[in-house]
């Protein structure tokens, strides 16, 4: 029975980081808009995941985290698919950008699936090699660690602040809101109870306060309405996050 709960555990820990984004999926395939959503979540993901492969490499963790990492980047590259080909077929600037322009005013914010995972390909060659170069340095390998988990933490901050400029969550999620509030906490208990990487709990604790402010808005905007934030609109589009 103890075995059973273990692998229950591990099972939740290894899928249980995807669930909250089918409903955001499932949101902007029926509506055609991916405004509400920010992808720079994605991005974030991406990053945190990537770096958390790279510190298995010089300090072996729990392997339902590691695979844990290897799913969530599959997930994040599916959002990316479906959010760039809803934006891009929503706009009205038929200008097209792309990796290779090397523009950072439309980092993040190319035409074509393809030139993130051009992105995403470079960024896991040079983090890797980097690492392989310094991967006999315990001080290199920790900081990799807490870079990783750190990144991850900060996940919901993309959403907060377009919530704020927006003045509204419409558009967002609210199930995949409180699907991350559920499963950081879970995931925090699991680090503890698991003796996981201190930086591990640390982080995990902070994604939870960041998902609690991101419900706090919904409670706001929702029972008391505010004008959007007034901010220079993107030179594109507005769709910029």
């Amino acid at each position: 029975m103890h075995q059973l709960v273990l692998w229950g555990a591990a099972g939740a820990m290894v899928f249980g980081g995807v669930v909250p984004y089918i409903p955001q999926y499932r949101d902007i395939r029926r509506t055609q808009n991916a405004e509400g959503f920010s992808t720079y979540v994605c991005l974030v993901l991406l990053v945190a995941n990537i770096l958390r492969i790279l510190f298995w490499f010089g300090r072996h963790f729990e392997s339902p985290l590691l695979w844990q990492s290897i799913i969530m980047i599959i997930t994040m590259l599916l959002m990316l698919k479906l959010c760039t080909e809803v934006r891009v077929s929503n706009e009205l600037n038929i200008k097209r950008r792309s990796f290779a322009d090397f523009d950072l005013n439309y980092f993040w914010h190319w035409s074509k699936f393809t030139d993130y995972v051009q992105c995403v390909l470079t960024f896991t060659v040079v983090t890797g090699y980097i690492t392989y170069l310094w991967l006999d340095s315990s001080l290199f390998v920790e900081t990799l660690g807490f870079l990783a988990v750190f990144t991850e933490a900060m996940l919901g901050v993309p959403q907060l602040y377009r919530n704020y400029q927006n003045r509204s969550t419409e558009g967002m999620s609210v199930k995949m809101v409180l699907m991350w509030t559920s499963g950081d906490t879970f995931k925090t208990v699991y680090f503890i109870l698991n003796q996981a990487p201190f930086q591990f709990s640390i982080c995990g604790l902070l994604q939870v306060f960041v998902d609690i402010a991101i419900l706090l808005q919904v409670y706001l905007y929702s029972y008391y309405p505010q004008k959007p934030v007034s901010h220079t609109a993107h030179p594109a589009s507005t769709k910029a996050l």
